[in-house]
């Protein structure tokens, strides 16, 4: 009896697939798969923690909420989807059946017009997002101010550095 052995190059073994998510799984325990995750850069700058986070298309003060929760900085909102919304098939023949005297709703043509016929690529994510910053110490409230402009969201905590300079240890021999 003669086996038979197939080989597929390109089909990752099981062990490359569980790397693979790993790495890409957000970190956040509640975020969806497909829901929105801004990009964040936290830094230092002398004694305050900045946190800078991508928020475009965000209207700040409906959509996001900053919060102290102890040691942590909590970033949360939703992005949401502001786009005329396509009419199905069925809606669109319903207005080409209409009498000649009778005037479509107001929008509708407009809404047509903007709606784009064919294929649609969509790599914009929209949905609820929470970033969580861990803080070196417990902060005040008046501490931390939050501004946006151009669609980045900087959150500066004041002093939060202060006080936590490094001490250089003396290593010494062992006899």
């Amino acid at each position: 009896m003669i086996s038979t052995y197939t080989v597929a190059p390109f089909r990752p073994l099981p062990t490359e697939r569980l790397v693979r998510q790993l790495w890409t799984r957000p970190s956040g325990a509640g975020v969806a798969p497909t829901g929105f995750v801004p990009a964040a850069d936290v830094y230092r700058e002398g004694d305050d923690l900045v946190a800078r986070f991508d928020l475009p298309g965000v209207d700040p003060e409906r959509d996001v909420t900053v919060e102290l929760e102890g040691r942590r900085l909590v970033v949360r909102g939703e992005r949401r989807d502001q786009r005329v919304v396509e009419a199905p098939a069925e809606e669109a023949s319903d207005d080409a059946e209409q009498a000649e005297g009778e005037q479509p709703a107001a929008g509708t043509d407009e809404a047509a017009e903007a709606a784009p016929a064919g294929r649609r690529v969509r790599e914009v994510r929209f949905g609820e997002f929470r970033r969580t910053v861990t803080l070196p110490k417990t902060a005040e409230a008046d501490a931390v101010r939050a501004s946006y402009d151009a669609g980045v969201l900087t959150v500066t905590v004041a002093g939060v550095f202060a006080g936590r300079a490094p001490q250089r240890i003396e290593v010494t021999r062992a006899a």
